[in-house]
């Protein structure tokens, strides 16, 4: 991701995956550019940035708590969840944040 996501006026939230990765691609490159194509499908689905070097942070912004759920039991995502923690990832986490108020320039 090169842009900054379009998001509608707040509330709406935000899942923030910070990550660093094990040596090697592994796939990943392949299975980090389906789940970007998937998860724009995902109802509810508002927009992601993405930025690496080391560490690596994926903000994906959603409309309610319920698409993001949706989202964390996606059957394909839940395969790519996996193969993180057994060849991708050597830490990560996930929070969570209701967005209350943005600006920009």
């Amino acid at each position: 991701m090169t842009t900054i996501a379009t998001t509608p006026k707040p509330p709406y939230y935000a899942v923030i995956f910070t990550s660093t990765r094990t040596d090697g691609d592994h796939g990943y490159a392949e299975m980090a550019d389906r789940m970007v194509e998937l998860a724009a499908r995902q109802p509810g689905f508002l927009g992601m940035e993405s930025a690496r070097d080391g560490l690596g942070i994926t903000v994906s912004y959603w409309r309610d708590l319920d698409a993001i759920k949706a989202w964390k039991a996606d059957a394909e995502h839940q395969q790519a969840q996996q193969a993180g923690r057994d060849l991708w990832y050597e830490d990560f986490t996930v929070r969570i944040a209701r967005v209350e108020r943005d600006y920009s320039l």
